[in-house]
């Protein structure tokens, strides 16, 4: 008997009748001999019409209140779904994250999981109950407070689940039948993977793939928490996301690709920092006012010194909704760092090129920007792993930018394999 962990996105539950459909698949994974743990999410677009609300309600809705009125709708759908379960013969008890154990710290709207303790899950388990835990969710571990995880933090709550369960695996369906090359809904010929490693899957979700969040495979990764990406309106096979990828394509005889995928990102902003006094210090003075506003920082680019003036440009990306904040920090500090001026430019979107194949295959990078420049694609800033290659191009420049590096690629299917059932990708 497997323990399994499924998680169900908000477009999974958007409605009476997927609410059924997902009972009946849970109660299928019983009958075939598996114990299951369901993790659910808001029912379809409940999450931002109250987000809506609150800011009817107050242009600036206290943090800990917001925290409340945000986990009502994953209290709805644990609750309904447990009552679907019911009506099938089978019993299924309801928990919020705190119920369930799920401990965080104390960052309203963007708190991190500290500890899983599952005790009541267990104890579900163990009297033949379905636990059905709403995700996205938790308890401040020192002010008590009901938390929230942040966008997609349903996805971390079911690995977290599974990792404390110890389950075999930890299921995520969502709108898509699995992970793609590229965004189906951008390329219309993109091609199902498979099997995909952690450290691929990270590099795509950071890069703008939102089937999975980056923090769900970061947990996932630690603690080698396999999961299996699925659609909720199909059975077909979906994608594997675990550490032996490589292992796993060799026994199916298949050579490792070189390439897994493509990914954009359109929530981007650069900052460029004009006139920098080239000298030691300075670049720390600039990201230490950064990191004081809690502000994550992307690419970043310096350019070499002008002879003359001694000076520097430092251009870097963040996202978007934190620009204005960090021009704030910037610009308060202007006399103190000694820069000349500060410019913000929000029309840019990121095109990522993600494998692991490329460590032992030269002439991937060449490809990649002989592809943009074919396209008339004109490149702002470049950052590399040992895995990714990532560009900077203006926004309007985004789509020709990914179709022309997943054609070049060869990244297309035959045929057309992706299907969007719903929703928006989450």
């Amino acid at each position: 008997m497997a323990l399994v962990v499924q998680k169900y996105g908000g477009s999974s539950v958007a409605d009476a009748d997927g609410v059924k459909r997902v009972a009946q698949r849970i109660v299928k994974t019983r009958k075939d001999g598996d114990q299951v743990v369901v993790v659910v999410s808001a029912m379809g677009d409940t999450t931002d019409e109250l987000i809506d609300l609150a800011n009817q309600i107050s242009p600036a809705p206290p943090a800990r209140e917001l925290d409340m009125l945000l986990t009502s709708g994953e209290r709805i759908s644990m609750a309904v779904l447990a009552m679907a379960i019911a009506t099938l013969g089978y019993e299924a008890r309801s928990f919020t994250g705190s119920q369930a154990g799920v401990i965080t710290d104390a960052a309203h709207g963007k708190a991190r999981i500290i500890d899983v303790t599952p005790g009541r899950i267990r104890a579900a388990l163990d009297e033949g109950a379905i636990p059905i835990v709403a995700g996205f969710q938790g308890v401040s571990q020192t002010t008590k407070d009901i938390t929230t995880l942040g966008r997609g933090g349903s996805d971390t709550t079911a690995v977290a689940l599974a990792a404390a369960l110890r389950a075999d695996v930890c299921e995520i369906y969502t709108d898509v039948d699995g992970v793609f090359t590229e965004d189906p809904r951008l390329v219309r010929g993109a091609r199902r993977i498979p099997v995909i490693s952690y450290e691929e899957m990270l590099e795509m979700a950071a890069c703008g793939a939102k089937v999975l969040i980056p923090r769900c495979v970061e947990y996932a990764r630690r603690y080698e928490v396999p999961i299996h990406v699925r659609s909720s309106f199909s059975e077909k096979a979906g994608t594997w996301v675990n550490r032996h990828a490589d292992d796993e394509s060799e026994e199916a005889g298949m050579e490792q690709a070189i390439i897994s995928g493509v990914a954009h990102d359109r929530s981007e902003a650069k900052i460029t920092v004009v006139g920098v006094p080239d000298r030691v210090g300075e670049a720390a003075r600039i990201f230490g006012k950064i990191a004081e506003g809690g502000i994550n920082i992307d690419m970043i680019v310096q350019n070499v010194s002008a002879l003359a003036t001694g000076l520097t440009d430092i251009s870097f990306t963040l996202p978007a909704a934190d620009g204005q904040k960090a021009l704030d920090l910037l610009r308060a500090a202007k006399d103190v760092i000694g820069f000349q001026e500060v410019f913000y430019e929000d029309r840019i979107g990121k095109v990522s090129l993600i494998g692991a194949g490329m460590r032992s295959h030269p002439g991937v990078t060449a490809k990649f920007f002989g592809a943009l420049a074919e396209a008339g694609v004109n490149i702002q800033m470049i950052t590399t792993s040992e895995i990714r290659i990532s560009v900077v191009v203006g926004s309007a420049d985004v789509d020709t930018a990914v179709i022309a590096t997943h054609k070049a690629f060869d990244l297309d299917a035959e045929e057309v394999e992706a299907v969007v059932y719903g929703g928006t990708g989450r």
